[in-house]
């Protein structure tokens, strides 16, 4: 029952929608339809104005997006969010920050737990760019990447923050056709490592390829929900 208005526009009327452990739900919808707002109230980037989103038991309304990530929901945006002046390596660092106990002082000085977090941190970080196939670009600075690259180093810092929930808006965008089924496989083996996965994208062909079931917006409304197939026939 998720409402959510911007002045006097209704991005999420009334939705009502499950996702379902270890599934890959794909959401699609005409541009407008909420596809976005209901991932960034799901994240809470955003607050619904009536209704409420439950995960694995817990409502997240009024949490605000660190405690919900540390809740284990992870999420890549439509455009590139890294800082172009730090390497790709650099930018995945930071989402290890939730598993980091040392103290501000401690980083300053330098301290041997400071360290041996750093460390770790730095061996999570070039694990996930690995596990997209990105590696080769850890030392890169992420300015320098192409927007297809971005994605994929977006997708690796996600992933680096060790999600049960992975919220993909559009990580398809830019990537040439002959990557497409690249990332296909990389999604189907994210949900192979017990990694649920919600997915809005535009190319058809990628939801209808990689998804369980697909749901359908319009105008903020759940207008089809069903299995790939069921849902190219309707």
């Amino acid at each position: 029952g998720v409402h959510k208005h911007f002045g006097g526009i209704a991005a999420l009327d009334g939705l009502d929608l499950e996702i379902r452990p270890e599934e890959i739900l794909g959401l699609i919808g005409p541009n407008g339809s909420g596809k976005t707002t209901f991932i960034n109230v799901c994240t809470g980037v955003v607050a619904p104005d009536r209704g409420s989103v439950v995960y694995d038991g817990q409502p997240l309304r009024d949490m605000p997006p660190w405690e919900i990530s540390r809740l284990g929901i992870s999420r890549i945006f439509q455009t590139s969010m890294l800082w172009p002046s730090l390497t790709a390596l650099e930018n995945v660092m930071v989402s290890r920050e939730k598993f980091m106990r040392a103290r501000v002082a401690e980083a300053l000085s330098g301290s041997r737990r400071f360290r041996h977090e750093e460390r770790l941190a730095q061996t999570k970080a070039l694990e996930a760019l690995e596990r997209v196939g990105a590696a080769p670009l850890a030392h890169h600075r992420a300015g320098s990447l192409s927007y297809g690259q971005q994605k994929l180093v977006e997708v690796a810092r996600a992933l680096a923050c060790e999600p049960r929930l992975l919220l993909l808006d559009e990580p398809a965008a830019g990537l040439r056709s002959e990557l497409i089924e690249a990332l296909g496989d990389l999604i189907r083996a994210i949900r192979a490592q017990g990694i649920t996965l919600l997915i809005v994208e535009h190319r058809i062909k990628l939801v209808m390829g990689v998804c369980d079931r697909v749901v359908v917006l319009n105008l903020g409304q759940k207008i089809a929900e069903g299995p790939p197939a069921q849902i190219q026939t309707d």
